[in-house]
């Protein structure tokens, strides 16, 4: 029997199906542009080849194609049952995110690494801060998720895809040093592995080094080609890196180029949170939008995610839409939002109609009542979902209330509470990107 590059049994008779699946695989798993090609090819080698099929479903659904995901999902499921328990698990665990069964699908992944522990592909869909994990809504989930990978680790070694993934969660938790050496020693195994080139962006930016990461990826950027999964997001991370150096025309170009809708590619979910975060940032640092970018965004925002439901869009629907008025939409969110929290049905909890509420109401510059709402939230915004970097537009739009609403001292303490996860901000200047 064929083996995968984790050494697990793959039930193919294939060499070529076999060798296109590992490439697909490491494709996925990398970000890289296009793994349905090699993933196509291992089916036209074999087309009843069942982690040729999930693995399909993944990339799919990655690139928000659900509908062909969830087929592809259903015809690994159903050749699934002729192969071994491992990959009938394998297919079960992927598939359930898939079909809309995260709580399951977590359940089940838990599962079928206690007993396959480098099952990478399986162990992929939990991972990062869009994952099963970072998605639940739990307020603890960046130390689950680092104490998960930390148990997994003498399991892989040195596996470039591994290490990659728990840098990211060290990040996360503060362990900037060991995350620094950590996704170096991984982008030198394996360069062109986006996820990397991602956590190194994240590194840097906890570290306070926007030279180094605007350095890095105006290096690596024009490499990869615009249907990597992460090009929208990576151009984001290199108009921030900008922003904060006063380089405004790269910022700019970077963003219109990357991220804005038209410019970016990609899974809608990319574009809708980082459109609006680099927009309110780049007005929060005096440098406003110009022309109709808000309101091509709010269009965007709200063609893509009409109705409420994934946490971390929802925020940054909200935002696209504070910043063009739109109270009518805005308060359709906060009933839809506050109908699912009295229902037992938003796991990130009130959090998250505050936050709603705290944009609207900084954006109508009514300061005093933002700030209620923001401070509030705060220190639940963990449980929207997305990263600290990503988080930090809460932070500093609170900063920003702070200062217009002429609390200077509330603005010194907020800093002086973040100052030592991330340096860039000084107390000096009280301004932050």
């Amino acid at each position: 029997m064929a083996s995968d590059r984790y050494d697990y049994g793959l039930s193919t008779h294939s060499a070529a199906a076999r060798d296109a699946y590992v490439e697909g695989a490491d494709a996925v798993l990398g970000a890289k542009p296009m793994p349905q090609k090699p993933l196509g090819r291992a089916l036209d080698a074999d087309p009843d080849f069942a982690l040729a099929w999930i693995a399909l479903a993944r990339s799919r659904f990655l690139e928000a194609d659900v509908a062909g995901a969830r087929e592809a999902a259903a015809r690994a499921r159903a050749l699934a049952e002729a192969t071994t328990e491992r990959e009938r698990s394998h297919v079960n665990a992927i598939a359930l995110a898939i079909e809309g069964k995260p709580v399951d699908a977590l359940a089940a992944t838990r599962a079928h690494l206690a007993e396959y522990p480098r099952d990478a592909m399986v162990l992929a869909p939990a991972t990062g801060v869009f994952g099963l994990i970072g998605f639940s809504g739990r307020a603890q989930r960046e130390a689950e998720l680092h104490e998960w990978l930390r148990s997994l680790e003498g399991h892989y070694g040195d596996d470039w895809w591994f290490g990659s993934m728990y840098a990211f969660a060290e990040c996360e938790v503060g362990q900037l040093e060991s995350a620094h050496r950590r996704i170096e020693s991984s982008l030198t195994a394996c360069a062109s592995n986006a996820h990397g080139v991602h956590v190194l962006a994240h590194v840097l930016y906890e570290l306070g080094d926007p030279t180094a990461a605007s350095q890095f990826l105006a290096g690596w950027l024009p490499g990869y080609e615009r249907s990597g999964l992460l090009h929208c997001h990576l151009s984001w991370h290199a108009a921030m890196s900008a922003l904060q150096l006063g380089r405004t025309d790269q910022a700019w170009d970077y963003y219109r180029k990357g991220v804005h809708p038209g410019g970016s590619w990609g899974p809608p979910l990319n574009t809708v949170t980082d459109a609006p975060s680099f927009l309110w940032r780049a007005g929060l640092a005096g440098q406003a939008p110009e022309g109709d970018l808000w309101p091509q965004v709010h269009a965007y925002a709200l063609r893509s995610f009409p109705k409420v439901g994934v946490t971390f869009a929802d925020v940054h629907v909200a935002i696209a839409c504070a910043a063009v008025d739109d109270q009518e939409s805005l308060q359709r969110m906060i009933g839809e939002l506050l109908d699912r929290l009295a229902g037992d049905r938003l796991p990130a909890g009130d959090g998250v109609p505050l936050l709603v509420e705290g944009f609207a109401l900084f954006a109508r510059g009514r300061w005093n009542e933002a700030i209620a709402r923001l401070e509030t939230a705060l220190a639940q915004t963990v449980r929207i979902g997305g990263s600290r970097a990503q988080r930090d537009i809460v932070d500093h739009t609170l900063l920003a209330a702070y200062l217009k609403a002429g609390r200077e001292d509330d603005a010194r303490r907020l800093i002086a509470r973040r100052i030592d996860r991330h340096p860039v901000v000084k107390v000096a200047g009280i301004t932050a990107i």
